[in-house]
């Protein structure tokens, strides 16, 4: 007998959410914008600030995954 995958249920759902993935580019912009900033100057607090940012964005790409995961 042959079984037919369930491709309806909650999890691919909430996986298929358009927000979270809306919460992942977020995420990713911010990383990649901190990511720049860190090699385009060569301030101390233009490299605190980049620091944050891509911490920020990294935090937010995290939170997206764990939402998928429904963790």
């Amino acid at each position: 007998m042959e079984q037919t995958p369930k491709h309806n249920t909650e999890s691919m759902q909430r996986a298929n959410d358009s927000s979270i993935y809306i919460l992942l580019v977020v995420g990713i912009i911010a990383s990649v914008i901190g990511v720049f900033l860190r090699f385009a100057g060569d301030s101390m607090i233009l490299s605190i600030i980049s620091w944050v940012i891509l911490f920020v964005g990294a935090f937010i790409c995290c939170k997206a995954v764990f939402k998928i995961l429904a963790a």
